[in-house]
């Protein structure tokens, strides 16, 4: 199982940026794919999931209102769109999966990526 995220880099407040996670070793049809992010000194925050069959979920609302979870099963990938960026969206974006899940919310991770450091600032 591997997942590669990129897309990351520097973004000013209000811009917009779509990061990707590759994934191989098995197959978005059978398994969900979520999203998280790590901020230096903070918790780890729950972003969104989307589950075999495409459904997306957002961990709050205020999430759902700026990102958008989505998958390209042909060539294996997940997305994460984020709109109108703020500062503290600035944090490393992993890509992540568990051994077996296939609907979300993805209540623990046994998969991730090397993450995708997000930056937004003037």
């Amino acid at each position: 199982v591997q997942l590669v995220e990129s897309g990351g880099g520097l973004v000013k407040p209000g811009g917009s940026l779509r990061l990707s996670c590759a994934t191989s070793g098995f197959s978005l049809e059978e398994r969900a794919v979520a999203w998280f992010r790590q901020a230096p000194g903070k918790e780890r925050e729950d972003i969104s999931c989307i589950s075999m069959t495409g459904g997306p979920s957002y961990a709050t609302d205020s999430i759902r209102g700026r990102f958008t979870i989505s998958k390209y099963t042909a060539n294996t990938t997940v997305a994460l769109q984020i709109n109108a960026l703020k500062p503290e969206d600035t944090a490393v974006y992993y890509c992540a999966k568990t051994e077996q899940g296939r609907s979300c919310p993805l209540r623990e991770y046994h998969y991730w990526g090397q993450g995708a450091q997000v930056t937004v600032s003037v």
